[in-house]
């Protein structure tokens, strides 16, 4: 556990979860740094920042890094013993506008230490003056506070309320707020540079909120006002160069850190030589060598517009809608709808979703009870104020029935509480009962305040207790502000499908159905997104787009995953002599791709390491989201070893982390993981899985339940296979 520290330590910092100081430990004569809990019971989560950064601290460089020495317990309370490097924290240093030299000479300091962050293949995700370290004297730098640092190239941040996501709300990209349908990377970090850049330079934040919401709103929808419209003296040149880092979408801002230094460096330059500096363009250095493919949506926005008016005419008029959007596997469809998300943010309204499992299409209601758990679950953080209006509202509504909301949603049994047994009712009238006391705990969330946008993803597998309630709540209740969305597969839903049929039952009795059909790119769409990617003039990238179209059909996931399959091989590769990027269009064609997007996820598949591939063949038996507690079970390893072995498939961004679980990314790589199980085996997992999940078997038992069926299964003929 190390020696404890000695009493004279000076505090640094102290943001109410963690206190930085500096001081001499006990028996030694260096000083050190020391971040610990401000609190004197930290919660898990202040632990486990410590402990991962400490467990980084061979990836970091004393040359840019306040690199961890020790984690130690003082006083019972973790605490992380840093490097020292002297200087101060800029935490200390803001407050007033710094003079335009000192600024320059410390912001390329920062700028240099933080792309050796990122040349080591580490993302920050909290820079803030807090964690930066300066000698205003030469302009050197340290970066700090690693407990949120990322080992993965790009990651998703789940919607989850403001209030708990970590970071720092003040500092935090558009997209680590979870609400832009845009993946964290470098560039994330490139943003919070920029409004640390900006307090430097002004004095003053780009923004100022005192709710979290608020604060989601500024860094989402709110343009800052330039630094030289605040301060006469702040050249236009450095005052664009804050703008561009905070521009709202990662392919407007910087793209490297080595670009904003050589802008940076050019503007001291200029100044220490004519003391001005004239403008000049920006980011012409610094070309990404990784493939970064743009996430925004081409040819959408027809789409787009079509589910935003929906919604406006649902707060407008309060009638609900149901609006259908379809196009293949891999057409964009989840896509879509997520730029709804943006809009509808609180507190302008709601956003739910769920999706259905091919695996589990006979499970009733666990898409619903998917979507609401992730309207409840936030409300367990809410002041006790206002759980105790919530609360109100859920025993309003539900009255003497709430028990049986609470035996679907257990997590709502938090905020009311148990209730009492339901009568036993005919098989009839239970449905009646139910779908009223469901309707009116959606009516709950669903209000002229708040309205809900309902997404519901993959409703050609949909289950037929759901369809019916979905047609009850768009056809015989007095349901308002709620807009129902649903997603499928239309090539999947033919005229005998039931939902074609529940469909034209809901259109008959008069319920508004609008349909949003997503076709494949249009040539010209693809060419803007290859040359996007590739920084290159689309008339340049015309023979790739070409044989690209040639061999994904235009559909936008399996391009994507394509032109990331040729990177990773090597046939499409930066050239650092000529500052952009080549590819050899024979070689592709010789290589001879699929033209089948399942067969292409398989080969990425099959390159993983055989323990991923089993694991991954595991997961796909149990769906497209997996517990840790449950793959745990099933492959009879510990839930820290669970992290290790699907490590690989989350660094190729086959599966994610979510908080708890793991998902996979795409429903085609779930396919191509069960597809590796030989197929006398397949009906059988299916078959014995989907009757295990649909019978009354206690959560608690029914992990081991699972594992008792694949692990039979496995001893009887392996899961795994490999290729040909």
């Amino acid at each position: 556990m190390g020696e404890p520290l000695s009493s004279d330590f000076e505090t640094l910092w102290n943001d109410g979860e963690f206190r930085l100081s500096r001081g001499a430990k006990a028996g030694a004569s260096c000083p050190v740094l020391v971040l610990t809990s401000a609190v004197d019971q930290p919660a898990p989560s202040s632990s486990a920042r410590l402990e991962h950064a400490y467990e980084l601290r061979s990836e970091l460089d004393p040359s840019w890094a306040a690199r961890p020495l020790e984690l130690i317990h003082d006083h019972g309370r973790p605490a992380l013993l840093l490097e020292d490097h002297g200087g101060e924290t800029l935490a200390r240093l803001v407050g007033k506008p710094w003079e335009l030299d000192l600024f320059l000479r410390v912001a390329i300091g920062i700028t240099a230490a933080l792309g050796r962050l990122h040349q080591r293949g580490l993302v920050h995700r909290d820079i803030k003056p807090a964690n930066v370290f300066v000698n205003t004297s030469t302009g050197e730098a340290w970066l700090s506070g690693f407990g949120l640092a990322s080992r993965l190239p790009r990651e998703r941040q789940t919607p989850e309320p403001p209030e708990t996501i970590a970071g720092t709300l003040a500092y935090m990209a558009p997209e680590q707020t979870g609400r832009t349908n845009r993946s964290i990377d470098s560039r994330s970090d490139l943003y919070s540079l920029g409004v640390t850049l900006y307090q430097l330079l002004t004095g003053s934040l780009p923004f100022t909120a005192s709710d979290p919401m608020v604060w989601v709103h500024c860094h989402i929808a709110r343009r800052p006002v330039p630094p030289s419209e605040r301060l006469d003296n702040i050249p236009i040149a450095v005052s664009q160069i804050i703008m561009r880092l905070l521009a709202k979408t990662a392919e407007e801002r910087y793209q490297t850190a080595t670009g904003l230094e050589s802008d940076l460096r050019r503007c001291l330059a200029e100044w220490e030589a004519h003391r001005h500096v004239i403008e000049f363009p920006l980011g012409q250095h610094g070309t990404p060598d990784r493939l970064l493919i743009p996430e925004k949506l081409y040819g959408r926005e027809r789409e787009v517009d079509a589910l935003l008016a929906a919604f406006d005419r649902v707060v407008k008029g309060g009638a609900p809608e149901l609006v259908l959007v379809s196009g293949y596997s891999g057409i964009g469809k989840s896509s879509v709808v997520s730029e709804l998300h943006m809009v509808v943010a609180p507190p302008r309204g709601l956003f739910a979703s769920g999706k259905f499992d091919q695996y589990k299409r006979d499970i009733p209601y666990s898409t619903l009870v998917q979507a609401f758990q992730s309207l409840v679950r936030p409300l367990l953080g809410k002041s006790d104020a206002e759980l105790a209006i919530w609360r109100g509202a859920f025993l309003e509504a539900l009255e003497l029935n709430a028990r049986l909301m609470t035996d679907l949603i257990p997590e709502l049994k938090l905020i009311i509480g148990d209730q009492a047994p339901v009568p036993e009712l005919e098989p009839q009238q239970a449905q009646s009962r139910f779908q009223l006391v469901f309707r009116r705990f959606i009516g709950v969330f669903a209000r002229p305040e708040h309205p809900l946008a309902l997404f519901l993803d993959d409703l050609q597998w949909l289950d037929a207790a759901t369809l019916d309630l979905l047609e009850d709540v768009l056809t015989r209740s007095d349901l308002r502000h709620l807009m129902l969305i649903g997603a499928c597969r239309d090539n999947e839903v033919d005229a005998a499908h039931p939902l074609t049929r529940k469909l034209e039952a809901i259109r008959q009795a008069g319920a508004r159905v609008h349909e949003v059909h997503l076709a494949p790119l249009t040539r010209d769409d693809l060419g803007q997104l290859i040359a996007d990617a590739l920084r290159c003039d689309p008339a340049d990238a015309a023979p790739l787009v070409q044989l690209v179209h040639e061999k994904t059909a235009g559909n936008p996931f399996f391009v994507i995953q394509f032109l990331y399959s040729l990177a990773e091989e090597g046939l499409l590769r930066f050239d650092q002599g000529a500052a952009g990027w080549s590819w050899d269009l024979g070689r592709i064609r010789d290589r001879g791709y699929t033209d089948n997007v399942v067969d292409l996820m398989l080969g990425k598949v099959t390159r993983l390491p055989a323990e991923t591939q089993h694991a991954l063949q595991q997961f796909a038996c149990i769906g497209n989201v997996g517990a840790t507690s449950m793959l745990s079970a099933v492959l009879e390893i510990p839930e820290e070893q669970v992290h290790a072995v699907l490590w690989p498939a989350v660094r190729q961004e086959l599966i994610e982390r979510l908080e708890g679980s793991y998902k996979f990314i795409h429903d085609r790589v779930q396919e191509a993981a069960y597809s590796l199980i030989p197929e006398a085996l397949r009906a059988e997992v299916h078959l014995r899985i989907g009757r295990l999940l649909v019978t009354e078997t206690p959560a608690d038992r029914r992990e081991e339940a699972i594992f008792e069926i694949l692990n039979q299964l496995n001893r009887s003929a392996p899961l795994i296979t490999q290729p040909e």
